[in-house]
């Protein structure tokens, strides 16, 4: 991303507060199933705890990365009309000459052929540009281009 908070679109809003609420109810159910300092029995429940607290660690880790996100999310607002960032639609043409809308989003959606994370090939290549613009990219078929014909908010 562009190393600042970055907007998110109302779409991915939802499934990150979506996983932040299925990983709170995992990592309660987890932490329930400590011990805490009392003493383990054999070695199989020894290894057990271990991954359970492990298990417990992880799920601290994502929790804050989402936590995070949000924050950083509600700082910056909504996506700018004028450059290409995660949340924007963005209109292309490219080098065959059809043109697509799509939105650069933070998760992919299998249902939703039309966004583009912003990881992807495309995705990154199209981060903080202008309309007029026209990016390269990799795709498995080879290099390619599209031209940036307009750049909105969030979808």
């Amino acid at each position: 991303m562009s190393g600042g908070p970055e907007p998110i679109s109302a779409e991915g809003l939802r499934a990150v507060r979506e996983e932040l609420a299925q990983l709170r109810a995992e990592r309660g159910e987890v932490a329930a199933t400590l011990r805490g300092v009392e003493p383990v029995g054999d070695r199989a429940d020894a290894a057990d705890e271990l991954q359970r607290a492990s298990e417990v660690t992880r799920l601290d880790r994502r929790i804050t990365e989402l936590e995070t996100r949000l924050r950083e999310a509600e700082v910056a607002g909504e996506p700018s009309v004028r450059v290409v960032g995660v949340g924007s639609t963005v209109t292309l043409r490219f080098g065959d000459g059809t043109e697509e809308t799509v939105e650069i989003a933070e998760l992919a959606e299998e249902r939703d052929l039309t966004l583009v994370t912003f990881d992807s090939p495309l995705g990154k290549a199209l981060l903080g540009r202008h309309p007029g613009e026209r990016v390269h990219y990799e795709t498995p078929a080879g290099a390619a281009s599209a031209e940036v014909l307009s750049v909105g908010g969030t979808a």
